[in-house]
């Protein structure tokens, strides 16, 4: 972030607490043709993009930031608990080969939707867990999916389902950070089908 945007002297005078109009609007980047977007938030972005990398016609990941009050935030921006914004992975998929409850499903396995703003020993708001709607119909089976897992769960699931917002793309050191080594440069398979255990620091 720009150090004047940080104390309100950037463009436009936006303070810390001024939410910014573009960060609050719809993601307005396209799939690619024949392919359909979705956003899901489970924790660290590192161990779900590469759970999602595996998955069968998903035909991109990328790992970002949303649902924050600031414009073009960084990784520290965002660790810095001030931007609002979630760690998430924008998955792209094709359709024909791959379905949006099949996404879900994964997303529920990956993470304990019942912790608010955390993941095991990972604690803060860009934690939290969440599914970023397209459209009505992700919306739909969105709902019907956590009222069917609630069923299962003993604690109340915290899982915000919210329209997606502006997506901000990490840092590219950010991204496929786990299939690239990692923190300790064992490069962990982004096979389509690999069941191995992933490691979520690497």
């Amino acid at each position: 972030m720009n150090i004047l945007n940080r104390f309100g002297l950037g463009s436009g005078g936006q303070t810390s607490m001024d939410p910014s109009p573009i960060a609050q609007g719809n993601d307005d980047d396209a799939p690619a043709p024949g392919n359909h977007f979705a956003q899901f938030g489970a924790g660290c972005f590192w161990g779900v993009e590469l759970a999602f990398q595996r998955v069968p016609g998903v035909t991109q990941t990328e790992v970002g930031y949303t649902q924050g009050i600031t414009h073009n935030p960084s990784y520290e921006d965002v660790c810095s608990e001030t931007t609002k914004h979630a760690e998430v992975v924008r998955v792209q998929y094709d359709p024909k080969d791959c379905t949006f409850e099949s996404l879900l499903d994964l997303f529920w396995s990956r993470h304990d939707p019942t912790t608010l703003n955390r993941q095991g020993n990972d604690v803060g708001t860009r934690y939290r867990s969440g599914i970023y709607f397209y459209t009505p119909e992700q919306e739909k089976l969105a709902r019907e999916s956590l009222e069917r897992h609630q069923q299962h769960m003993e604690r109340k699931i915290m899982t915000e389902i919210l329209p997606a917002k502006k997506f901000y793309r990490a840092e590219e050191q950010q991204q496929q950070y786990l299939s690239k080594g990692g923190r300790f440069g064992l490069g962990q398979s982004c096979a389509k089908g690999c069941t191995d255990p992933i490691r979520c620091y690497g």
